[in-house]
């Protein structure tokens, strides 16, 4: 990821909707979000989830994608997986979220202040 302050995908997202699961679990433990930080870290959290991600801002084209990775833990059991987002029409973050052998769901999220 770029180190570059001026990086549009740094900071927090506030998920606001996700394909597999509403409103009421997206913060059932607090509120969910996927955050972006400097030297390619950030963390996601909803649910029950709670993530640290590995993040690289990768450029296709004109196109600009952050991939990731993350483990963490659900319920206390671990979990892994990876997924991706694109910052688009609104200057809304959307992308999909794939759970190791498990579950995938597209999500959006707006930027936080």
């Amino acid at each position: 990821m770029e180190r570059n302050e001026n990086n549009k995908y740094l900071g927090r997202w506030r998920i606001i909707e996700m394909e597999l699961w509403d409103k009421d679990f997206i913060d059932l433990v607090g509120q969910g979000h996927i955050t972006f930080k400097p030297k390619n870290q950030g963390s996601l959290q909803f649910g029950a989830v709670d993530c640290d991600l590995d993040c690289r801002l990768e450029k296709f084209g004109d196109v600009e994608v952050m991939n990731f990775s993350f483990v963490g833990e659900d319920e206390g059991d671990t979990i892994w997986g990876r997924g991706w987002a694109v910052i688009g029409r609104g200057n809304r973050l959307m992308g999909r979220i794939y759970f190791y052998q498990g579950d995938d769901s597209g999500f959006v999220a707006s930027k936080t202040p």
